[in-house]
């Protein structure tokens, strides 16, 4: 298998050992951003309109609460900005959509054909601030204007799929710090910030988990994390299953997976109860098994 890895930034394609590795390239740069792969052999992106939606929003709720995690401070211009504007709009999905996909088509086709026949690729996309460009704006509220002072860029590298059915391979948890700030979008910093946390890691542990209150689970730090409990008797229930699927709730603060909305929607198609409350370690006696997903 190549160990080939590509990045797209500011219109130049790098290759292999001019390009970072993933973790790396998250660092170097603020920005909402998603990942996901390529799946039957390259033919398409895996949920990619729902990547490009959680990306946009993730996008809009960072300028709208917390634009120094989007935009990159410079020595001309140290960063103090003030919260935007950008209205959720389906303008402002399709014009993220728009500038992605631009990128996307730069760099994906070659590392496609470079690729060893059969292999899968990982694609992470960041969509981070020009704060000089932004500078020169007359009118930052602007929706259409602000654009302009937006820069994609895009990291792609080999996918190697866990294997699943196997004991060992499966996530080792252990809980460790409090819920993350602005959980409702996926932004780059995160993974500088989780270092400390990284350090509290067993070393059995594939995954840390976060609550504010040591009780109530809310998600992992690079995952979203469900409990399938046991229902208590004396609810009044109407269902013909004895669990139901719990996981955190977005209001309390967890990221809006990708895959977690996919569970959610299949459980509920199939008519398998689910509550969004955030799991309770004190009725972990009622748990049959749990799960994290990413």
């Amino acid at each position: 298998m190549n160990s080939t890895r590509f990045l797209f930034s500011n219109g130049v394609v790098s290759r292999s050992s001019e390009a970072p590795p993933v973790t790396t390239f998250l660092e170097s740069l603020p920005g909402a951003y998603t990942t996901t792969r390529t799946h039957e052999n390259g033919s398409t992106l895996l949920f990619w309109e729902r990547h490009i939606k959680r990306l946009a929003n993730s996008a809009r709720i960072l300028l709208n609460s917390k634009p120094e995690l989007i935009f990159k401070p410079t020595k001309k211009y140290p960063l103090f900005l003030s919260p935007l504007s950008i209205t959720s709009s389906m303008k402002w999905e399709s014009r993220i959509r728009s500038l992605v996909n631009n990128s996307m088509n730069q760099v994906l086709p070659i590392a496609l054909k470079e690729r060893s026949d059969g292999e899968e690729l990982a694609v992470t996309a960041l969509v981070c601030g020009d704060f000089e460009k932004l500078k020169e704006m007359k009118n930052v509220g602007d929706d259409d204007g602000f654009f302009g002072v937006l820069d994609v860029h895009l990291h792609v590298g080999n996918y190697v799929p866990p294997v699943f059915g196997i004991d060992e391979n499966g996530a080792h948890l252990a809980l460790v710090g409090r819920g993350r700030d602005v959980a409702a979008a996926k932004y780059s910093a995160w993974v500088r910030l989780r270092k400390p946390l990284d350090k509290l890691r067993p070393p059995s542990v594939t995954e840390l988990l976060l609550s504010n209150d040591g009780d109530r689970i809310l998600e992992g730090c690079i995952t979203n994390f469900f409990v399938i409990c046991r229902r208590d008797k004396s609810d009044d229930y109407d269902s013909a299953y004895s669990v139901e699927v719990q996981t955190a709730p977005i209001t309390e603060g967890v990221l809006p997976g990708v895959i977690r909305q996919l569970v959610i929607e299949v459980c509920l198609s199939k008519g398998i109860p689910v509550h969004e409350v955030a799991p309770s370690w004190e009725k972990h006696g009622l748990w049959e098994e749990a799960f994290v997903t990413t």
